[in-house]
Order: structure tokens, then sequence, then C-alpha cells
């Protein structure tokens, strides 16, 4: 018989399919992103960033294993937080919390630099007249910081729209791709193995930090978790969801660089590697395709950086509301848009100042880019939180061990195991700047969840991502 009182309790109702989580996690890594990395990744890798990419997925693949299960296992908000405070331990969940704010932050400084670096290198193309990368930078973070001070977000309607037109100017960039391929060379110009495996150039010394780069191709399949109370039977379509989101994310990436390699095969010629797909996309496409890759890139980079802002805006807030952070600052409203005006500013200001800094000469001297420096500070964060989850992942179904689920040694063991393994090894060959810069920002969170938990004998605050 039913108690009283049980049909008072409120539940989400289960609604969303499987097709409806893996739509959704297109939608986060979207279809063009290796777009972006291209040049970049091609200069770290020598030309092999497909192989960079097909090996990521291995690590990306375990992980993602990893994340459905405790997806399955915790149907909540928070992602990694909720796993590794869950899982293993309060603290450790603080301080991947603390990692995640730190992509939260960096979110808009990314896309801040990446529109700026675009904007600045190729004035000419987009007919404006020639502006100093600071300056960009400035009326970028400015944009970003104005729009979200008025209380405009983007809309689900026109992420789908976005999405739509993407994987639109995707088909036609591989159909004319291959037709350019095939009309010059044949079958040999569309078949090599030398995108994946060139002998002059490969150098396996150079593959772990340009793995580590091409890694942010799979950024944003986690959040497919965070779906997990609304799914049907999510213990098993969140882990297919997040499976097949990032196979979807690899094989998408791999053909895109494939055929971005044989069309143009000389890194070292491209004008600017930041933006040098569009050239690639000139070359088959004429002028209509380069200028819609070059629009789509930057209109989906400024909507990424409008929404993460907001999004890092609110995270900071819940934080200030709840007491993690000093209530006075950050956990106020503007009474007239109802948003978070002092941490919009604050992060602002950070997308700004961060991207001077990592474009500077002192910075970038020894050859790598500000768009290197902040995709690599990033996946600090991120591959700090995927070695908690999958670690978590081991602990609960190999030691702890969870009721109503079967073991399995390869599961429940070897596997998480090897995730961890495999992220602990691209996050240890992130260049220097990124662990500097990201072990302090850690550093801090340790002293921080020490502080505000007596040293650790008290259970920390939660942080609240669910709004974020």
């Amino acid at each position: 018989m039913e108690t009283p009182n049980a049909s008072a309790v409120p539940r989400l109702r289960r609604t969303l399919t499987l097709w409806d989580l893996i739509f959704y996690g297109i939608v986060l890594i979207q279809p063009i992103a290796p777009v972006p990395l291209y040049g970049v990744a091609q200069k770290l890798s020598d030309g092999h960033f497909v192989t960079i990419i097909l090996i990521a997925l291995f690590a990306m693949l375990i992980t993602a294993v990893s994340y459905g299960r405790m997806g399955a296992l915790y149907p909540t908000a928070g992602s990694a937080y909720t796993y590794v405070g869950k899982g293993l331990n309060p603290h450790l969940g603080f301080l991947a919390g603390w990692a995640m704010i730190l992509d939260y932050l960096l979110q808009p400084l990314i896309n801040t630099v990446w529109i700026s670096i675009t904007l600045h290198d190729r004035y000419a193309y987009f007919h404006i007249p020639p502006i100093r990368f600071e300056v960009w930078a400035l009326i970028i973070a400015t944009i970003m910081t104005a729009l979200n001070l008025a209380g405009v977000k983007a809309s689900a309607n026109a992420n789908k729209v976005l999405l739509a037109v993407m994987s639109v100017v995707v088909v036609f960039f591989i159909v004319l791709a291959v037709k350019f391929l095939y009309g010059g060379q044949g079958w040999a110009g569309l078949f090599s193995l030398e995108p994946i495996y060139n002998p002059k150039t490969f150098n396996p010394k150079i593959l772990p930090s340009a793995i580590s780069f091409a890694a942010l191709t799979y950024i944003g399949f986690d959040g497919v978790t965070t779906l997990a109370e609304d799914v049907e039977n999510p213990k098993r379509n969140v882990l297919l969801a997040v499976v097949l989101t990032c196979i979807f994310a690899g094989v998408c990436s791999a053909v895109e660089a494939y055929l971005g390699a044989r069309i143009w095969p000389d890194w070292r010629s491209f004008p600017s590697l930041e933006s040098s797909f569009v050239d690639i996309c000139a070359r088959v496409g004429g002028l209509v395709l380069s200028w819609s890759m070059a629009l789509i890139l930057v209109v989906a980079a400024f909507g990424s950086g409008l929404t993460g802002t907001l999004g890092a805006a609110r995270l900071l807030f819940g934080m200030g509301r709840d007491g993690v952070l000093p209530k006075k600052f950050f956990g106020k409203l503007s009474a007239r848009t109802n948003t978070p005006t002092n941490n919009i500013l604050l992060i602002g200001g950070l997308s700004f100042v961060g991207a001077v800094l990592l474009n500077s000469p002192w910075i970038t001297r020894h050859g790598s880019g500000a768009y290197e420096h902040a995709a690599e500070l990033l996946n600090f964060g991120a591959f700090l939180a995927f070695m908690g989850v999958n670690f978590a992942c081991f602990w609960q179904f190999s030691i702890a061990f969870q009721s109503g689920f079967k073991r399995n040694l390869v599961r429940d063991m070897i596997l998480p195991l090897i995730g961890f393994v495999c992220c602990f090894y691209i996050w240890w060959n992130l260049n220097h700047l990124a662990k500097i810069v990201g072990g302090i920002w850690f550093a801090i969170g340790i002293l921080y969840v020490g502080y505000k938990t007596n040293w650790f004998r008290s259970a920390p605050v939660m942080i609240d991502f669910s709004d974020s």
C-alpha cells in the first residue's frame, strides 16, 4: 500500500529519450569543434592532428563510460563535482568543483581570445580597418559584458538554428573537399596515410603535449549527464549518450581534420594558424564557403562566450548566496535586471585582462600563442575533473560496491583506472604555463576549503551548479 504522502513527493517526469540526450550532446560539443583548433593542433603535432584526435578519443571514451555510470548512480546537477563529492569525499568533491569553476571562468576568456585573434589577423578578409589585438579584446569583452548586464540570454531555439547552419556548412565542406581532392588527384588524393602517419614529420616526443591540446575537441560531452534525472532508463541511456556523443565528436573531428590535411598538407604556409581552416575552405569552396565558415565560427564563439559569461556569473552568484564566497560582493543581484552585476563585470574584466596577458610578448616568446595557452588552461581544470570521476567510478563500483549492479572486473576496476591514467598523462603534458597558473588556482582552493571547514574537520558548503 502507498503511504499517505507518497503521491505528494515532487518528481521530474522522465520524458527524454536516448536521441534527445545525443542531440543535446552534439549541441554542446558542436560539429565545428576541431575547426578553431586546426592550425595550432597541426603545428603542435607537426601535421598529425587526425592522429592525436583519435588517441584523445580513447581516453575520452573510457572517461565517458565513467561519467555515464556515475550519472546513473547520482542523477543530479553538478557533474564531476557531485560524482567526486558523493563517490569519494565531500572535500575532494569541493576541489573537483573548484577545478570546474576555473573552466567556467576561462570559457569567456578563450572565446574572447579566439575572436580577437581572428579579427586582428583577418581584418582585410572582413573588410574592417586594422585594429590592435588589445583593442579587439576590449571590444569583445565589453560587448559580452554589456549584453549580459542588460539581461540578454541566448535561447535554446537560437542554439538549434546555429547548430543546423553549422551542420549544413560542414556537410558542404565535406562534399566540396571530396570533389576537390578526387578531381585533382583521383583516389590517391582522397586516400592517404600521411595525415595519420607521415614518417618524414612524425615525432612521438611532441605528441603528448599535442594530445593535451586536441582533447579540447571533446570538452562538453559531460554536460549530457546533467539531464540524468529527466531521461528514460538513466542506467542505460545516460551511459550510451555520453559514449555516442564522444564517438560523434571524434569521428566528425577526424574527418574534418583529415580532409583539411589533404587539401593543405603544409601547415607552415598558413597565413594565420588560428583561422587556418577558413583558408582551406577558400581553396575548395571559394569565397562563399570561406565566408560561411568564418561567420559561423565568429558567431558560435561569440554565443559561447556570451552564455559562458552568464553561466559563470550565475555560478559565482550561487556560491555567494550560499556563503561559499563573500555574499556582499558575489551574492548581489541588480534590482532592475535581476542579474548578478558584480560577477558579470568581474568576468568581463578577467576576460579582457587574461586575453591581453596571454598575448603579451613575455608569454608568447616561446612560440605558443594566446589561444593555445587559453585552451590548455581550460584543459587543466577539465582533466582534473575527469581524473576525479574515473577514480570515483572505480571506488564506487570496485571498493564501496553498489547494490543492484553486477560486478565486472573490466568495467568496474580496469576501465576506470585506465581512464584515470590516460587523463593524468594528458594533464601532465599540458604546457608549463597551464600547470603553473592552474596549480596556483588549485592551491588556493585547497587553502580555501581548509579554512572554511576548520582544516577539514567539517563538511564543506555545497556548490550549486544547477543554474549555471
